[in-house]
């Protein structure tokens, strides 16, 4: 006898707010999901001293009412018409997700990262919770880690984290402390799941979202195009336009062709001290110190293969555009793309290179905001991204133009003290990413209790030698701070040069003095404005802060301004000596600045009244 339909209970199911749609952002992982690209990322976790398995699964167990999404798996709407859902999964078992093994021998570390690779190469399977853990037994002859450690591969599909938010799961299943063996562990919590929704109310339910908001899409496009118009972020922002052939070239690499199934990986472990240190001397942050190290291995890899292309290579640096009070565990970044300086063989000029890009680039992203940037990703409409990201692999479509960028480089701060599991001190932390035809490199760095591993994923075709490129990776790392380190030597020297060359510090010395006497005229140009200014092969920072009770005029350079001028000495000593004016250097693109209009205008009326003066 057929089962009755009843639709009140359907009509309910379809209103149900705890069965929860994925975004359009996270979407995009799971569609870009083939054969040779599973989207999952890992951490390959070493924990010291013999944790046993029963007692980990006994953690693992206890803890998973606190991550809901390791109980859920996701449920297509039929014939694909609008993005899947999170619903319970009635048939979880968490023996599915558990596997406890033991190294080969011989149990080094060789040994241990071909069997991460194997391990990270195969794909979750999407009928389930988009999760697994390995519980590898026998780390017996691996040099600092204690005979009879384990080491735990945790496989987690990216539809469900980014890196900002799997650094929380971190939090969830270590403890900060080293008493977890005294500590009473909880009981497993029970799972009562919801049963599965039938077809008909998915259906209603995303038809039920399009009626409450019929005009998300347009509403949504109308928004950011009118973001991009008001801030002029069009030009700014534009992959085409920026790295166009005329102006950025994006090279064609040995990175950017069709990928194999099988993943290769590598790591280089550095000191945070160290690469702190190097940052305190030549300013900017430790992401552009970790771009300069990997722009260097990258460089020196290419040229021993006879692979290195004249236009500097571009990497796509992912930002966390997560706000301090996100709790939800789902992706929130955006990009920023980043000339490497690979065409600059000398360290620290390729240094100076990335600074100046980051600074520009951090300014561009601002310029649209964070929550343009998070809305951009659910404009497509239902299943476009999956025919999209299905057509670009299976046309080669990567073969029909230049790529957008050549590399993806990733930098995630984790935990700055130790982490335990069970009173086991967790030795280290490596991630592992996910590779894709057209992109077939990215580097991950991460950093734990003043380490910062930074880890190679690529596939056995594009790098089959993977723990060469590590090895470059901490080569390059000795080079620069052995050019940092000199160039204490020479600064005295170098600053005089840097004095004399300048005839640009004359209208610096002047405005002091014009702040200073018309202090109580300022208000209306309140603000910090960064000025760069070009010193042929170098450039100069002066920032100018209108914030406080006292104006100041200094040597800075603020790699996050509100507000940038950039432009060349000579011209802007011109500018002082009254033979150019600042609408003359404005229509002759001699003089770029970029900021929000609000400060555009106020710098462009204080800078006429200090000139008229």
């Amino acid at each position: 006898m057929a089962k009755k339909i009843d639709l009140k209970d359907i009509v309910q199911d379809a209103f149900d707010a705890s069965i929860q749609q994925i975004s359009g952002y996270d979407a995009a992982f799971l569609y870009a999901e083939s054969p040779t690209s599973p989207m999952h990322v890992a951490t390959l976790n070493i924990v010291e001293g013999s944790l046993k398995f029963e007692d980990f699964k006994e953690i693992i167990a206890s803890k998973l009412h606190l991550i809901p999404k390791f109980r859920q798996r996701l449920l297509s709407v039929p014939m694909n018409l609008d993005y899947p859902y999170w619903v319970d999964d009635p048939n979880f078992d968490l023996d599915l997700h558990l596997n406890r093994m033991k190294l080969p021998d011989p149990s080094n570390w060789k040994t241990l990262r071909d069997l991460t690779s194997t391990l990270f190469s195969s794909p979750l399977d999407l009928r389930r919770p988009l999760w697994s853990v390995h519980f590898i037994e026998g780390i017996d002859e691996i040099a600092q880690v204690p005979k009879g450690s384990v080491a735990i591969v945790t496989k987690v599909h990216h539809v469900m984290i980014d890196g900002s938010s799997g650094v929380g799961l971190l939090g969830v299943l270590y403890d900060n402390d080293a008493d977890g063996k005294q500590k009473k562990r909880s009981k497993p919590k029970a799972f009562n799941p919801e049963p599965l929704p039938d077809e008909l109310s998915l259906l209603l339910k995303s038809g039920y979202g399009f009626l409450k908001n019929p005009f998300k899409i347009p509403k949504t496009v109308s928004e950011t195009v009118y973001s991009f118009i008001k801030s002029k972020a069009a030009s700014k922002l534009s992959i085409q336009k920026e790295f166009s052939s005329t102006k950025f070239p994006v090279p064609i690499t040995i990175f950017n062709g069709s990928i194999s199934a099988k993943r290769t990986w590598g790591t280089a472990i550095l000191s945070f001290d160290r690469i702190n240190s190097l940052r305190k001397v030549v300013g900017g942050s430790i992401n552009d110190i970790i771009l300069v190290i990997c722009a260097g291995a990258i460089r020196r890899y290419l040229a021993e293969k006879e692979k290195l292309p004249l236009h500097p290579l571009v990497a796509n640096v992912p930002i966390s555009i997560r706000t301090e009070n996100s709790s939800e565990l789902n992706n929130q970044i955006a990009n920023m793309m980043i000339q490497l300086a690979t065409h600059i063989e000398d360290p620290l000029e390729r240094l100076e290179y990335i600074q100046e890009q980051t600074m520009l680039g951090k300014s561009r992203h601002n310029t649209l905001g964070a929550k343009t940037l998070a809305k951009m990703a659910d404009v497509v409409p239902f299943g476009l991204a999956n025919l999209a990201a299905g057509l670009y692999s299976k046309y080669n479509i990567k073969d029909l133009h230049r790529p957008p960028f050549n590399v993806t480089i990733t930098n995630v701060p984790g935990p700055r003290g130790l982490l335990y599991l069970n009173g086991h001190k967790v030795v280290s932390i490596f991630g592992l990413t996910p590779v894709v035809d057209g992109f077939g490199l990215i580097i991950a760095a991460f950093s734990y209790n003043g380490q910062v591993s930074i880890t190679t994923t690529s596939d056995a075709k594009t790098m089959p030698d993977a723990d060469v490129f590590s090895r470059y990776i901490r080569e390059s790392a000795n080079e620069l701070e052995e050019v940092i380190n000199n160039l204490g030597k020479s600064k005295t020297s170098k600053k005089a040069v840097t004095k004399i060359k300048s005839k640009s510090t004359l209208f610096f010395t002047a405005l002091k003095k014009y702040l200073k006497a018309n202090q109580k005229d300022l208000k209306g140009y309140k603000g910090i404005y960064q000025i760069q200014v070009g010193l042929g092969d170098t450039t100069v920072g002066w920032e100018i802060d209108l914030t406080k009770d006292t104006a100041t005029v200094k040597k800075k350079k603020n790699l996050n301004p509100k507000l940038l001028v950039e432009i060349e000495d000579e011209n802007l000593y011109a500018l002082y000596k009254g033979k150019l004016l600042i609408d003359e250097l404005k229509i002759q693109g001699r003089i770029k600045i970029t900021g929000t209009a609000a400060s555009k205008t106020k710098f462009i009326k204080l800078l006429t009244a200090f000139i008229e003066r």
